[in-house]
């Protein structure tokens, strides 16, 4: 017998490697590149943010799309016909789950692959779930660098889907340019579970559903989501937010979704809104990244953590004021800076 053969060793990637690899649309290099992006390992962080230094003048060149829905709404049916009609079209579309919520639940959603089956099997298309872990700010920072991956990759569509509920709708609000929020018929019931603050936010409802005895439900609700409408203060200025009816399973009213996006873009970017928009949106991003370091930085601090438990006991006890409390623990962080 000869001798057996030893496994050889993965390559250890480089910068370059992971840039060509992006740029050349290699689906293998994007999902490796995407993996270090995500990477909560300290020693992949300057190596994943010098990629994406390197790939920033690629990027910003697509249309940035949030769908969330009430559950049961046929949100991922709905963006599978969608992406489906966009793919065949021509266009590139990758559609990124996030779920800030997996933070806390370190739950896994990678059954969205399996309900997008024939839109990740697409040649123009990229699904990716949502990654969980980490802070809450965390997944949504790792789910905008994501989208930047998929920008230089040439991905002209990007899909960002809202998994799970809380703080969901404002977080993708703040990454998307446009928000479509995604409803069933009886919009009367419907409202009772939803929050005022999802409608003042969307730039447009699709009543989904909208099929066979549902029909005329579906054109009541859209008539009674417009009458709403009409007294909320728009999401976007000079854009009026108006609710429509699809569905995802005859493909009636999915072509009108584009044609909506497409007004809303041309529109945002004739006043100069779209890329203010943009602009405010990093603006804000930055503020929140550098909020999550203090935080980080305050709660991990050898001292804090020895200090605080003695605090919180003399808060509660009524040994010392709260604020008091606060700024002693501020003069022990200051101190050992």
């Amino acid at each position: 017998m000869g001798e057996e053969t030893k496994p050889r060793k993965r390559k250890k990637l480089t910068v370059d490697d992971y840039v060509n690899g992006v740029l050349n649309q290699d689906r293998a290099m994007i999902a490796r590149a995407i993996t270090l992006v995500e990477s909560n390992s300290p020693k992949h962080f300057d190596m994943a943010q010098e990629l994406l230094r390197r790939l920033m003048p690629y990027t910003g060149k697509s249309i940035r799309i949030g769908f969330t829905g009430v559950p049961g709404a046929g949100k991922s049916t709905l963006i599978e016909a969608f992406g489906t009609m966009l793919c065949e079209q021509d266009h590139r579309v990758a559609v990124l789950a996030v779920d800030p919520s997996s933070a806390i639940s370190r739950g896994s959603i990678l059954g969205d692959k399996t309900r997008m089956e024939k839109l990740s099997r697409h040649p123009n298309a990229y699904v990716r779930p949502s990654p969980s872990g980490g802070s809450l700010g965390g997944v949504a920072r790792k789910s905008r660098e994501t989208m930047l991956i998929c920008e230089a990759a040439g991905y002209d569509v990007i899909i960002v889907e809202t998994v799970g509920v809380g703080q969901n709708e404002i977080t993708v609000r703040s990454m998307v340019d446009f928000f479509l929020v995604i409803m069933l018929t009886g919009a009367g019931d419907e409202l009772q579970g939803m929050k005022k603050g999802i409608m003042e936010i969307a730039d447009a409802i699709f009543i989904n559903k909208a099929d066979g005895d549902n029909v005329q439900k579906a054109r009541a609700a859209k008539a009674e989501f417009n009458r709403l409408l009409h007294y909320l203060k728009p999401a976007s200025p000079g854009w009026k937010t108006k609710a429509y009816t699809v569905s995802a399973l005859t493909g009636d009213g999915v072509p009108t979704i584009w044609e909506v996006i497409k007004d809303y873009e041309r529109k945002m970017k004739e006043s100069g809104y779209f890329e203010e928009n943009r602009a405010n949106q990093l603006s804000e991003w930055m503020d929140r990244l550098i909020e999550d370091e203090l935080k980080m930085s305050f709660y991990e601090h050898q001292q804090i953590k020895k200090t605080l438990p003695e605090m919180k006991k003399k808060v509660t006890t009524g040994e010392i004021p709260l604020a008091q409390a606060v700024q002693e623990l501020m003069k022990v962080y200051r101190k050992e800076k």
